[in-house]
């Protein structure tokens, strides 16, 4: 990792700590320790006063609303496994309601109801099912879009394929004739919703969240994986050197793809060493990564990055595809938190389950916006990766 400054070097204590199995030492106060070895796996280690403070600010909950929330998301998640295997096609979507603290599960057939209420989950009826759904969105995946389109996705909770146009582009003539080519090709109900601004990647001129530099571009590292970091794509094509936050030799992508996809593989060079972190950047304790869990929609999220640091929002939808200036990018998700130029490439996570890599939105950290990521689950399939968790 390269790093030497005390906040740095207290992470690589870490790393020695965690690989090694020894018992607790003098590690520096601002990284959190992985429970003992001992523990249950079922007890959730407990949520560090600064993330909660970071929950209270974003989300407007206090210290134990959040802890209360973060631990019905981690069931939930769980849930949300089971439920899918268990309604099979009758299977509609579904979203973490924070209203009741618990998974709401769409079905199109009554009959699987009450197994999929035996699991712990609410219930919908709805009349398409998430394949249905998927197989619209897939369909519009295949239309050229213009720039008043900002992207489109399956919404569980409306049961429809949701198109987001440009409030300003909503009547233009080409942003009408792609939504009225959507409604007529899909097999699905297709709504159409408002955004403020059109998306963009947040690129500028290993552990998550810090900086690193290719060519006159910075973006933030997204996870350690064995080997390396996970990142966007749009930060630098394969081949591409990469310089450190300290400016000396880093690695080079090994892989890259955008659009299309906006994901990037980095493999570091001797000197530098992958650890199980993302940084806090004094908001929070830097935060382990001890998975990658995949949280529903509805769930908190926070996001690290280099240029606006730590904020939360919500996950707003999943599997979206976001028309960028530079052609479309599939399977994203959608969220509530903001981000800023740099923060590209940088962390999302539920708790501590590693969800994605910022990847672009529309807004600012002073007046809010929307921003999306890519799943990390799909980046460590790609390039045959292994997340490094504590």
């Amino acid at each position: 990792m390269k790093h030497t400054t005390p906040l740095r070097a207290a992470i690589a204590a870490l790393l020695l700590t965690v690989g090694l199995g020894a018992a607790h030492t003098g590690v520096a106060s601002a990284v959190p320790l992985p429970e003992p070895a001992a523990a249950s796996s079922a007890a959730a280690p407990s949520a560090s006063a600064g993330l909660l403070d970071a929950m209270r600010q974003d989300l407007g909950l206090t210290a134990s609303q959040a802890e209360e929330r973060l631990s019905a998301e981690k069931a939930a998640a769980a849930v949300e496994k089971a439920a899918r295997h268990a309604a099979g096609g009758a299977y509609g979507g579904s979203w973490y309601e924070p209203s009741t603290g618990r998974l709401v599960v769409a079905v199109t057939d009554r009959a699987e109801e009450s197994e999929v209420r035996a699991l712990g989950a609410d219930t919908r009826l709805v009349r398409h099912s998430a394949a249905a759904l998927d197989r619209a969105k897939a369909r519009l995946d295949t239309l050229p879009a213009p720039t008043g389109v900002a992207g489109w996705h399956v919404d569980p909770r409306t049961n429809s394929v949701v198109v987001t146009v440009v409030r300003t582009e909503r009547e233009a003539p080409a942003v009408r004739a792609f939504v009225d080519r959507a409604r007529a090709d899909a097999p699905a109900p297709v709504t159409v919703t408002e955004t403020a601004q059109a998306p963009r990647t947040y690129a500028a001129g290993t552990v998550g969240g810090d900086p690193y530099y290719t060519g006159n571009v910075r973006c933030s590292i997204g996870f350690s994986v064995y080997g390396g970091f996970v990142t966007a794509g749009h930060c630098g094509q394969a081949g591409a050197a990469v310089r450190g936050w300290d400016g000396s030799a880093m690695g080079t992508f090994q892989g890259s793809s955008f659009p299309g996809n906006d994901y990037a593989y980095v493999g570091i060079h001797s000197g530098w060493w992958t650890v199980p972190v993302v940084l806090g950047w004094g908001t929070i304790p830097d935060q382990l990564v001890r998975g990658s869990a995949e949280a529903p929609v509805g769930a908190s999220i926070c996001r690290s990055g280099s240029t606006t640091h730590w904020h939360c929002g919500t996950v707003l939808a999943k599997n979206e595809t976001v028309n960028y200036s530079q052609g479309a990018v599939h399977q994203m998700t959608k969220t509530s938190v903001c981000a800023e130029g740099g923060d590209s490439g940088g962390s999302f996570l539920s708790g501590d389950q590693a969800q994605g890599v910022t990847s672009g939105g529309w807004g600012n950290c002073s007046s809010g916006g929307q921003t999306w990521f890519q799943p990390i689950n799909e980046i460590l399939g790609r390039y045959g990766l292994t997340l490094h968790t504590a």
